[in-house]
């Protein structure tokens, strides 16, 4: 018996950093990062007599639903209905969520187990980081180990629940988009060396500082952490975003802005140019916006506060069976 229909609904991702660009120990990336609530992508595949994808990021999702009817060797067409969608080329992992929820949702329509990591590589995500893959699966806050000579999806070494108290705030710029695809690449590609000495400097705060603060619910401590590790990238990558480690001057601008009203461990998630900051309380979240919202510096921003969500895709196939 196969579901009629699946509706697949997974959150929004901020990538905090990388560990390792060195890369001297065998391993490079690694990675850290949450899943958050507010955005996500949202969607229910069903089998059809002819392809029909509608929604945003159809196109996209077009190319993902071939691919992995080529790699799975899946015969027939599907209906896809894309009812929400995480804002693409933005920083918040759009790209790997929409194809694993498209994967996920596929999977039970044929009587197929899922396989979130080997969909991830059959469909080119995860290429670098893997924290996009395991928050698909786990939610919360996660790090990978980054990849080796044989690596497939990076490994997820640790995963810890993001404290319910504490509060989000992001800041989009919606008038940009971070570097993606082939520019990506390229941009890798012109960067130099990454210090080792840097290298060795994050994952120290990452193992020593940010984790265990997660883990007390320490925000000061998580966000000075976050905070530093930001400042390391931001400068390695500050070539490449027009000599500032923001790939958005608005962006910057609202998080010093919020910084100086007491917001911890700002920093911009991947490419941007979408900015962060972590606060204490929904109430000190509330304040900050509202004082964010009526500054002149901030006009034209999207200014919102979230949570750290604990789950990760909601999967939900339907009880009727699929008719011959």
């Amino acid at each position: 018996m196969t579901p009629h229909s699946v509706s697949v609904s997974v959150p929004a991702r901020l990538h905090l950093g990388f560990l390792d660009l060195n890369g001297e120990l065998g391993r490079k990336f690694g990675s850290i990062g949450l899943a958050i609530s507010g955005l996500r992508t949202r969607i229910t595949v069903a089998r059809a007599s002819q392809s029909q994808i509608s929604g945003p990021e159809s196109e996209r999702a077009r190319r993902y639903v071939g691919r992995l009817q080529a790699a799975l060797g899946l015969s027939g067409a599907h209906r896809v209905q894309i009812d929400e969608a995480i804002p693409s080329h933005a920083g918040l992992g759009s790209g790997t969520q929409l194809a694993l929820a498209l994967a996920a949702g596929i999977r039970p329509l044929h009587g197929l187990p899922l396989d979130i990591r080997g969909d991830a590589v059959r469909l080119g995500r995860g290429a670098r980081s893997g924290i996009g893959i395991g928050l698909f699966i786990s939610g919360g806050v996660v790090v990978d180990g980054g990849r080796g000579a044989a690596t497939g999806a990076a490994p997820i070494v640790s995963r810890i629940p993001f404290p319910e108290a504490w509060r989000i705030l992001l800041v989009l710029d919606r008038s940009r988009t971070g570097v993606h695809g082939e520019d990506e690449s390229a941009a890798f590609a012109r960067l130099p060396p990454f210090p080792a000495e840097h290298a060795a400097r994050i994952c120290r705060l990452v193992l020593m500082q940010a984790l265990p603060a997660l883990i007390e619910a320490d925000l000061v401590s998580f966000g000075a952490a976050i905070k530093e590790m930001q400042a390391l990238l931001g400068a390695y990558f500050a070539p490449l975003q027009g000599g500032h480690p923001f790939a958005s001057p608005s962006v910057a601008g609202a998080l010093e802005l919020l910084e100086g009203q007491g917001a911890l461990g700002i920093g911009q998630s991947s490419w941007g140019p979408t900015g962060f900051a972590f606060v204490h309380s929904r109430d000190d979240a509330e304040r900050l916006i509202d004082f964010a919202r009526k500054h002149p510096r901030c006009q034209g921003l999207d200014i919102r506060a979230c949570k750290g969500l604990n789950h990760g895709a909601e999967i939900d196939a339907d009880a009727v069976a699929a008719m011959p």
